[in-house]
């Protein structure tokens, strides 16, 4: 694969993720539960395929592959998956997906305490640049009403970064096997929240529909055309092609529904992408170091 070509596969998954808080707010009653069981049934059949090509029809070698890690990752992403849906249901789509963009921060942090990985210097002054327009987001949402909804997409970065450091601890080099147990792990846990509130795991037929399609073609696709992308991209690129998600994820909402943003919001998280970009460019400047997390965040997501 060339270049060009990696590069145009991650702008592509990008655009898809970014339709995710789009597609969610075409829901109409299902709750929160029944959307995460849906939407991870509609991921297992695309990432399953996937990994029976890459692994020449050997799926469960694959998966045995990843070990522990890739189960710790795996339950990493139920916290990511679902911290992120309940975000998009309580708080602006601008507001969640810029609040994700902090997931490479999170994993370079929990990297350092967990791993005792290097961060470089630059990373710091990155991550306290991103901190100060995080804490002006979320102070906004104390103000709006929206706290819960902020503090859902923070857990849902925080999710990634587990996601993450579970894959550098293991040295796991292929993450679909992981994403797989992801979306294996949120069905049973959605369904086990869903049995034990005594809440009916089928919605109305427009929501599970809704929802497995958004597992299927946006989460899920996604993933398979970043993980082809990445592998002729560096990584501090991947970290500035995957801000389409950021970018554009407002902008649906906005054209479709009218939906807006605050103006600390579009302060805070002009200043958190600010951070992020910095990090990226200084690690595409010099010599690429473990402390640094690059990896997708599908809202992902």
């Amino acid at each position: 694969m060339r270049y060009g070509t990696g590069v145009a596969l991650c702008l592509a998954a990008g655009t898809i993720w970014s339709l995710m808080g789009l597609g969610l707010r075409q829901i109409e009653a299902a709750s929160i539960w029944q959307i995460l069981f849906w939407r991870s049934v509609g991921m297992i059949p695309v990432l399953l395929g996937f990994m029976w090509w890459t692994s020449r029809g050997r799926p469960l070698r694959a998966l045995w592959a990843v070990g522990f890690a890739g189960v710790a990752g795996g339950l990493g992403l139920v916290l990511a998956f679902s911290g992120a849906i309940y975000a998009f249901q309580t708080t602006t789509v601008a507001n969640a997906v810029l609040l994700f963009a902090a997931s490479p921060f999170v994993a370079a942090v929990l990297g350092w305490l967990v791993l005792r990985e290097a961060v470089r210097p630059s990373t710091w002054i990155a991550i306290a640049i991103a901190v100060f327009g995080m804490y002006l987001m979320v102070s906004d949402g104390l103000q709006t009403g929206a706290i819960t909804g902020n503090l859902a997409a923070l857990a849902s970065a925080a999710g990634f970064g587990l996601f993450s450091v579970a894959l550098r601890w293991g040295r796991v080099g292929d993450m679909m096997p992981v994403a797989f147990l992801g979306s294996i792990f949120s069905t049973l846990f959605a369904g086990a929240v869903l049995l034990a509130q005594g809440e009916p795991i089928p919605a109305s037929a427009h929501d599970m529909a809704v929802a497995f399609a958004i597992g299927f073609f946006v989460v899920a696709l996604g993933m398979v055309l970043f993980t082809l992308g990445s592998r002729v991209v560096p990584a501090a690129e991947l970290t500035l092609l995957s801000l389409v998600e950021v970018l554009l994820g407002p902008i649906w909402v906005w054209l479709a529904l009218g939906e807006t943003a605050s103006r600390n919001t579009l302060i805070g998280g002009g200043v958190l992408l600010a951070g992020v970009v910095f990090n990226a460019v200084m690690g595409a400047r010099g010599p690429r170091q473990e402390g640094v997390a690059e990896t997708p965040s599908p809202v992902n997501d």
